[in-house]
């Protein structure tokens, strides 16, 4: 049986699903992000190149992980490195890259602001788009779905033999949770510490990412799975680490 479409002909051209789902999931996170940011009070001038740098550093992270990770199949094949439309992206390798440059911009072009309220703006809608992208992209790239799979549950994938868990539209779904969770804390407390939204954001994507890797795509997948599962829960204990720093600042003094 034959796996979901992964691109489509227009005469000579070919064009891939994956990254059309990519692009959709990257639009609608710049403007959710930007109204987000403005409802914050921060300026959006130049939030424009700012989302272009965390995406460019992202892709260049996440394509550089899954290249290190898999070096038996790109090594003595130059043209593989930059075949992005096959997939081939690695989550943690994008947000070890793009953090720090975002972290940068953030000092350099808002100036005086607070990185806490900053990130606890923008987090939910990163975590809204992740879960539109991982619908939109993964799902419908070769090779897309889990572990081999009997129960009722299982897809077929192109590139892979049998039925599979639907990694993507399960992490979708997750990350779609998360988003509901982190907005209906905005709501339910708008006088929390800044910097909560961020650490619990962190936390939880974390734990939940290492315990998918584990568990759905097990140690035989393509990206590092171990590396994966151990950059998880160090994310899941840097979000510890922010919330108990946030605490400890709001704390009276003895």
């Amino acid at each position: 049986m034959s796996g979901l479409p992964t691109s489509f002909h227009v005469g000579p051209l070919v064009f891939h699903l994956y990254g059309f789902g990519l692009a959709i999931a990257a639009y609608v996170t710049y403007i959710y992000s930007e109204r987000r940011l403005r409802a914050a009070g921060f300026g959006v001038e130049r939030f424009a190149r700012f989302a272009t740098a965390l995406i460019v550093s992202g892709l260049i992270g996440a394509r550089a992980a899954n290249i290190a990770t898999n070096w038996g199949y790109y090594a003595g094949h130059p043209a593989r490195w930059i075949a992005i439309w096959q997939g081939g992206l690695a989550s943690f390798g994008g947000i070890g890259f793009a953090v720090p440059v975002g972290l940068y911009l953030q000092r350099r072009w808002w100036p005086g602001s607070s990185l806490a309220r900053f990130t606890d703006a923008l987090l939910p809608a990163l975590i809204a788009g992740w879960a539109l992208g991982r619908v939109l992209g993964p799902q419908l790239m070769v090779g897309g779905g889990g572990h081999l799979t009997h129960q009722w549950f299982g897809m077929h994938y192109a590139g892979q033999i049998g039925k599979r868990v639907p990694v993507p539209l399960i992490q979708g779904g997750e990350d779609g949770l998360l988003w509901l969770a982190l907005i209906w804390s905005e709501r339910r407390w708008p006088t929390r510490r800044p910097g909560s939204i961020t650490g619990a954001a962190m936390i939880v994507w974390g734990v939940v990412r290492a315990f998918d890797e584990r568990w759905l795509l097990g140690q035989h997948s393509h990206s590092g799975s171990v590396g994966v599962q151990l950059a998880g829960l160090v994310l899941a204990a840097a979000g510890v680490l922010v919330l108990a720093r946030r605490r400890a600042l709001r704390a009276p003094h003895s």
